[in-house]
């Protein structure tokens, strides 16, 4: 459910910190570099969801021929994708050469600090939406073109989360899929508990939970009812899906103030978040590794995740009996949302920019999404694609992509720092015995300081 995942003395320094952030989002498989053919629409087809990558792609053999390089971090159905829509564009584009370099997740950052201070970056870079302020405020990316992405076409044929990709009225970045998070459940456990219907409201869910809990006579988790892991997808949760559901915001219209404790609703999801550890009792930080770990091998009956784990399930678990259910709702709906998107590196122009701009249109056609969903399990950036039965009606795509039209993705300044906040003021409560309520006011307080100093440094340019 999202981009830092830039020259001189201020990159250096923004990018020593993304070493820690590329923790949150995680992939692994080798690259180097790969070159081959793949179509790609000559008008945009960002702009036209509909428009087909072959219907208005028109080769030219006596082009300038162009060498262009696109930097993705190492996640094996990802690489393997690309490599094959290279080959598929170059078809249609023979004066375009791509040539594809992974990186394993850990080392993302630090390859960028080092190789593009010396020329040798990217001409397209994929990143997390949530690295985009600090990429952007080094100098490191330009504006998307306007020409082949139209600001207004964007919004228009886009889910709403993909205004977190603008910064200072212009698009930096565009998203060939998207994530959200949804409920996942096991059905046999449920089965086993008696419980028939995967929970709609916050009360179901605590219910459900206790209900599933299993533990031994030592009183240590057997199966937990609810997977409890803050610094996994629980700390996006909160921010956009308890937050607002709550009736509270999240930030405010120009980005700069944090507004959790503007009414009681941040405090009411903040204790909603943690009493699952620390009152119920139906789970705990690192059961089985982590949450997904516990979900996948059935110790846990409950699970918050993202659309980007059913690829990894039906490989890693095919036997898995479980189900997907829209985020439980309490005043209001909400989910949070993410995306990994495309962008072009400022120094980018002339004859690579315009390879770099066919490219990315190309990846952001109706028939590329539509494979992303197949190969990698992502959702369709566009609504006139997701919406399509296939998708829409699907048992377990479906109940994501229904909750895309009220889906939020946050503003992050750092999301590495943000997400440590949350698990810092979780473990305060749960470790050290702080007041719920003094936790909360310090995390607002702390969060706020990283969004000060961030737009003070802003003004001042």
């Amino acid at each position: 459910m999202n981009q830092p995942l830039r020259q001189g003395k201020k990159f250096s320094l923004v990018l020593a910190a993304f070493l820690i952030v590329l923790t949150a989002c995680g992939g692994g498989n080798n690259g180097g570099s790969n070159a081959s053919p793949s179509p790609s629409p000559s008008s945009s087809a960002a702009a036209s969801p509909q428009a087909s990558a072959k219907e208005e792609a028109s080769p030219s053999a006596s082009a300038e021929k162009v060498t262009i390089e696109y930097w993705q971090y190492e996640f094996p159905a990802k690489v393997d994708l690309i490599n094959e829509l290279i080959q598929e564009f170059q078809t249609f584009h023979p004066h375009i050469t791509v040539k594809q370099t992974n990186f394993p997740y850990d080392q993302y950052s630090q390859k960028v600090a080092t190789l593009v201070p010396a020329g040798k970056g990217p001409d397209i870079i994929n990143l997390y939406y949530g690295w985009l302020p600090q990429y952007v405020a080094s100098g490191y990316l330009q504006p998307l073109p306007e020409d082949a992405f139209p600001p207004a076409q964007i919004e228009s044929d886009y889910y709403p989360l993909v205004s977190a990709a603008k910064l200072d009225g212009a698009y930096y970045a565009i998203p060939t899929a998207v994530r959200t998070l949804a409920l996942f459940y096991n059905k046999d456990l449920f089965a086993k508990a008696q419980i028939a219907q995967p929970p709609a409201t916050w009360e179901e869910l605590v219910e459900s939970a206790k209900k599933l809990t299993e533990k031994d006579a030592k009183g240590q988790f057997v199966i937990e009812g609810f997977a409890w892991e803050p610094g996994s997808q629980l700390h996006h949760w909160f921010r956009d899906g308890l937050l607002p559901q709550a009736g509270g915001q999240d930030l405010s219209e120009d980005r700069r103030k944090v507004l959790w404790d503007e009414s009681p609703a941040g405090l009411e999801a903040f204790r909603y978040l943690l009493d699952f550890a620390i009152t119920h009792k139906t789970g705990i930080n690192g059961f089985y590794n982590d949450d997904s770990n516990a979900f996948k091998t059935g110790h846990a009956a409950i699970n918050v995740d993202g659309s980007f784990r059913l690829g990894s399930f039906k490989k890693d678990a095919p036997d898995l009996n479980y189900g997907i259910a829209p985020l439980p709702a309490y005043k209001s709906q909400s989910a949070p949302a993410s995306f990994w998107a495309n962008a072009i590196p400022k120094n980018v122009q002339g004859a690579k920019l315009e390879a770099a701009k066919e490219f990315l249109k190309f990846l952001t056609s109706k028939e590329v999404q539509e494979k992303w969903v197949e190969k990698v399990g992502e959702l369709p950036a566009q609504k006139a694609v997701g919406s399509q039965d296939k998708y829409a009606g699907d048992e377990k795509l479906g109940p994501f992509i229904k909750q895309l039209d009220y889906s939020k993705a946050h503003f992050f300044i750092d999301e590495n720092q943000e997400r440590s906040l949350i698990v810092n003021a979780a473990n305060e409560v749960l470790l050290n015995n702080v007041p719920v309520e003094q936790a909360f006011k310090d995390l607002v307080a702390k969060t706020q300081k990283i969004y000060d100093d961030y737009w003070a440094k802003q003004d001042k340019k």
